[in-house]
């Protein structure tokens, strides 16, 4: 039997997929899905690997996140973050870097240690951006691959993705 194109073999698969009265629910959802795996990696000594996104979906994530850390206490000691992208070429301290974007939105204000954020590095010389990419995709591999993935849903519709989560990725459209 000759084979099907990829579309015609994927269509009858189901992700699942929950849908949110308004943003701040979804939001707030999604941030409490985070912290249960951080709390529940903690509980055994282990280390929380998220991987994180950038753009408008992920905010007000991240502002819940910061909340529960100042309120309720959430610890990110034992959190390693890993970031979809980062523009090239690009300094990490200029307005538009996401690194600028996530120490703004997040890392400014919880207690992860700096050496387990990552962010692809946008300064690298164009004959280092493929050595740098397949180190990086190692450094997932070996925390054991990502416990949840934040993705977006762009203005042209576009969905972010990854391959190396190690939990059934749930996409929660904001």
């Amino acid at each position: 039997m000759a084979r099907l194109n990829l579309l015609e073999e994927t269509r009858f698969e189901k992700v699942p997929v929950t849908v949110y009265p308004n943003q701040d629910v979804a939001s707030i959802h999604v941030a409490n899905r985070i912290a249960s795996i951080i709390r529940e990696k903690q509980a055994k000594g282990e280390t929380a690997v998220l991987g994180l996104a950038t753009g408008a979906t992920p905010i007000k994530v991240y502002k819940e996140l910061v909340r529960l850390h100042k309120e309720e206490g959430l610890s990110f000691k034992n959190v390693v973050t890993f970031n979809l992208d980062e523009y090239y070429p690009m300094q990490p301290t200029s307005p538009q870097s996401y690194v600028t974007f996530m120490n703004k939105n997040l890392f400014d204000h919880v207690d992860i240690p700096r050496e387990n954020i990552n962010i692809p590095d946008g300064t690298l010389s164009e004959d280092k951006v493929q050595a740098f990419c397949e180190a990086y995709e190692q450094k997932i591999s070996d925390f054991g691959g990502i416990d949840i993935q934040i993705l977006g849903i762009g203005r042209t519709g576009h969905i972010a993705s990854t391959s190396l989560a190690r939990r059934q990725i749930q996409v929660h459209v904001l």
